[in-house]
């Protein structure tokens, strides 16, 4: 039997969910495939041997990691030692530049082919960090076309893959199959909110958004809620803070790990911005996207970056198609504003999902697995 050998390395859900995806199409190819490395449950479900907790990686804004530091610099330190001790045939990190980089360039130097999937927003900010991509990465996955145009008038070898989810949900979601899955009425206004799976961001955003969910119960008595959280530790958090708000009364159903059924069901989504702000757009949601961070990480990060919007479906437009409230707008007035904004008019909820469609096809790539592909072709396996 072929057999392969992967190191792999996410560093929070939605990187997780690629993961898995990505294990699944290369043994495929490949059954005799072995993989080890950090990932979450679906990686490790899929068959990936974990070294360390992906948790010991969700770390997000610039004061926070340096806070965190030394314990990421020694799991970063174990890690390359561990993979030099035993290289495996190809090295993956998915996203977690500031960690995965230096890691990929001490492994790269040692011969160990090296891909990064999910490419760095350095066409947003920090471009600099080219020249770390340049040393560190053999080839480079990344999920929008304009990405692969960037990196290939820099040099640097790339593959566009799309986003596995484009393939898989399909153009016309079913939120009412997803409402029986999930043995949530079919009937109703739903509002799911999703503030995110780093423990920090649940602390700094399950507060407004409860605030806000409550507000928004208290004008539509008829609507209830839903969310889906990572994991027990960040259910409990979020019901220590409900009872902290005296919101047991509140219509909202919790569920574990199964975010995207929460979207598709849903009629409006509040969350957190990062990656699942794409996830909502595929399944042809309207949203209201939110954070907070530390302010001194905040500013540092406003004075370098290049582009107007954070939140992927604007950027992928061009254009402010979903609200954004940042640090001093993510409170619970601005929020539902926003929020009913898109209750009011169903209009321009109808255009939104004709905007979110066309991005959604532009995303498809049409083939299966062409992350799987690309890195088994790279190895000359495919």
């Amino acid at each position: 039997m072929t057999m392969l050998r992967i190191g792999i390395i996410a560093g929070e859900a939605s990187g997780d969910y690629l993961g898995a995806d990505l294990i699944d199409g290369i043994r495929q190819q490949i059954p005799g495939l072995s993989v080890e490395g950090i990932g979450g449950a679906r990686m490790i479900a899929a068959g990936c041997h974990n070294l360390f907790p992906m948790e010991k990686l969700s770390v997000m804004g610039l004061l926070e990691v340096v806070r965190h530091y030394r314990e990421l610099t020694g799991i970063r330190n174990h890690l390359t030692r561990h993979f030099l001790n035993d290289p495996p045939d190809v090295f993956i990190s998915i996203d977690a530049p500031d960690f995965n980089l230096e890691l990929e360039r001490r492994l790269r130097a040692r011969g160990i082919p090296t891909v990064h999937y999910v490419s760095p927003q350095v066409w947003a900010w920090r471009a600099y960090r080219l020249r770390s991509i340049a040393r560190a990465v053999d080839l480079m996955l990344v999920l929008f076309p304009f990405e692969q145009d960037y990196y290939r008038r820099h040099g640097i070898a790339v593959a566009c893959v799309g986003h596995p989810l484009a393939g898989q949900i399909p153009l016309q979601p079913d939120p009412e199959a997803a409402r029986r899955r999930l043995g949530l009425p079919k009937d109703g206004v739903l509002i799911a909110f999703m503030p995110g799976s780093r423990r920090m961001e649940l602390k700094r955003l399950l507060v407004p958004f409860l605030q806000a969910a409550r507000e928004i119960h208290q004008l539509r008595p008829e609507v209830r809620f839903a969310t889906s959280l990572l994991d027990d530790p960040a259910i409990q958090l979020l019901e220590k803070t409900r009872r902290g708000l005296k919101l047991q009364d509140l219509p909202l159903t919790v569920f574990k790990n199964q975010a995207h059924a929460v979207l598709e069901a849903a009629d409006l989504v509040l969350l957190a911005s990062g990656t699942i702000t794409l996830e909502c757009m595929l399944y042809k949601k309207p949203m209201v996207v939110a954070y907070r961070m530390h302010w001194l990480s905040f500013w540092l990060i406003r004075a370098l970056i290049k582009i107007k919007y954070v939140a992927l479906p604007n950027i992928l437009a061009g254009e402010r198609l979903v609200p954004e409230c940042l640090q001093s707008d993510c409170r619970p007035e601005r929020l539902v504003e926003e929020m009913n904004h898109w209750l009011n008019n169903p209009a321009a909820v109808e255009q939104l999902k004709v905007r979110f469609a066309y991005l959604h096809g532009q995303l498809q790539t049409g083939n299966d697995n062409p992350a799987a592909k690309a890195i088994l072709q790279m190895l000359g396996r495919g």
